[in-house]
C-alpha cells in the first residue's frame, strides 16, 4: 500500500483515507467516520449514510451530498468505489449525526467559528493565534517573528495583484509556482516533495535561509509590479519570473560562499532539534564538571 492510500485507526476502528496529490487534499471514508461517530459495524454505517443522505439531500445540502468516490479496500480485500468526503464535507458531515463522540467536534467548531467571526473584527487576534500556535509546534520566537513578516509580505503582493485584476486562487498559486520555480529552481510541488509535506505549508518547513529569500523573492515581485503596471495576467507572470529571479540569483552567491546548497530536505524544525540536542549535551556536561 503505497503513502498516498492507507488506512488510519481511530479508536481501534479502521477509518480508509486517500491522498488526492493533484488537490493536496485528504480523502476520508464516509462510512467509516459513521462507524466510528455512531459505534457501528459496516453495514448499519452504510444503512445509515443512505437514510442521512437522503434526508440531507431533502433539506437541499450538497456540501457533503455530492461528495466523490473512490476506490478503496473494501472489507472482502477488494477494491471498490466509496464514498469518501474532504476535510470540510466531514466536519459538515459530523454536525449532522446526533452522537457523544460527535459532540466534541461540533463544540469545537462553535468555537473556530467564534474566532473567524472576531478575527474579522479585530485581525490582531489572527496573528496572536497565529503566534500561539507555531510556539505550541516548538517553533522558536525569532522564527515565528520573520514567519509573521512573510504574511505581512505575501499579502502586499496579493493586494498588488487584486489591484492588476487577478483575484482567483488557482492564478495566485500559478504566480507563486512561478515565483519559487524562479529563485528555488523547483517547482512548489517539487519543493513539497523534497521535502516530504503532503497538506503541510512549504513556508512552514523552510529553514531561515530559505524562507529570507521566499520573502526576497515576493517583496521584490510586488515592487516590479508596482512599478511596471501589468495589464494582463501572463503581464503578471512575467515579473513573478522576474522577481523571483533576483531571489535565485542571491541564492546562488550564497551557495557558492557556503559551499552547500540552501534547498534542501532539511526544515527550521530540524535546525532546532539539533540545537536542542546541544543545549542538552552541554548541560550533561556541566553537571558532570560539577558546575
Amino acid at each position: 500500500m503505497n503513502q498516498n492510500h492507507s488506512i488510519k485507526l481511530f479508536e481501534n476502528k479502521k477509518v480508509r483515507v486517500e491522498w488526492n496529490p493533484a488537490e493536496e487534499k485528504w480523502y476520508l471514508s464516509i462510512v467509516d467516520v459513521i462507524a466510528v461517530l455512531t459505534d457501528s459495524d459496516f453495514q448499519n454505517a452504510r444503512n445509515y449514510w443512505k437514510v442521512l443522505k437522503f434526508r440531507l439531500k431533502e433539506e437541499g445540502n450538497e456540501t457533503v451530498t455530492n461528495c466523490n468516490q473512490l476506490k478503496l479496500i473494501a472489507p472482502d480485500g477488494k477494491m471498490r468505489l466509496t464514498d469518501v468526503g474532504h476535510t470540510e464535507q466531514i466536519l459538515r458531515l459530523v454536525q449532522s449525526i446526533p452522537s457523544k463522540k460527535a459532540e466534541p467536534f461540533k463544540v469545537w467548531l462553535a468555537m473556530v467559528g467564534n474566532e473567524r467571526i472576531n478575527e474579522t473584527q479585530d485581525p490582531e487576534l489572527a496573528f496572536d493565534r497565529a503566534m500561539k500556535t507555531y510556539l505550541q509546534k516548538g517553533y522558536s520566537k525569532e522564527w515565528i517573528n520573520q514567519r509573521l513578516k512573510t504574511i505581512e509580505i505575501r499579502k502586499e503582493l496579493t493586494d498588488e495583484w487584486n489591484r492588476a485584476g487577478i483575484d482567483r486562487e488557482s492564478d495566485f498559486a500559478i504566480l507563486t509556482n512561478e515565483i519559487i520555480k524562479a529563485w528555488s529552481g523547483k517547482t512548489v510541488s517539487e519543493y513539497k516533495q523534497l521535502k516530504n509535506l503532503k497538506k503541510e505549508n512549504l513556508r512552514d518547513n523552510m529553514t531561515n535561509l530559505e524562507l529570507v529569500l521566499n520573502m526576497l523573492a515576493e517583496a521584490t515581485t510586488t515592487e516590479i509590479s508596482k512599478k511596471e503596471k501589468p495589464k494582463t495576467f501572463q503581464d503578471s507572470k512575467q515579473i513573478a519570473v522576474k522577481g523571483g529571479t533576483v531571489a535565485g540569483n542571491t541564492r546562488k552567491d550564497i551557495e557558492t560562499q557556503l559551499g552547500e546548497n540552501i534547498v534542501t530536505q532539511k526544515n527550521v524544525k530540524d535546525n532546532l532539534v539539533e540545537l536542542s540536542k546541544h543545549n542538552i549535551l552541554q548541560i550533561g556536561k556541566k553537571k558532570k564538571e560539577g558546575k
